[in-house]
């Protein structure tokens, strides 16, 4: 089993990307709303030198996390969130990373749903 971890920069994809890992078969996912370091920095710059340039308004990405079966699953998961939000090598797209689990328990599998 794999974690699977994505950090999307733009929360107005989150139900299309939700819709297809569901499609995908991952019977599950945790979403939480976050920030990184670059927009907590930008938090601390005075509003005098901000004003009147949007790319410093503050608005947050979301982070999801689901367990899958394997590496391939985790692969078309990559390939889904690309299909959406576009390649993950630009800016402002998001960040996907996989990793192994060694013990995972009262992860349901598909099959059991």
């Amino acid at each position: 089993m794999l974690m699977i971890m994505l950090i999307l920069d733009d929360p107005s994809h989150l139900e299309k990307v939700l819709e297809s890992w569901s499609s995908l078969g991952v019977s599950g996912a945790t979403v939480i709303e976050s920030s990184g370091l670059h927009r907590h920095h930008l938090k601390h710059i005075p509003m005098r030198y901000a004003y009147g340039d949007s790319s410093l308004e503050e608005t947050g990405n979301l982070t999801l996390w689901s367990v899958v079966e394997d590496e391939q699953k985790a692969r078309d998961c990559l390939e889904s969130v690309e299909r959406i939000v576009g390649d993950l090598d630009q800016p402002n797209t998001g960040i996907f990373s996989a990793w192994p689990l060694t013990i995972t328990k009262g992860v349901p599998s598909r099959k059991n749903i």
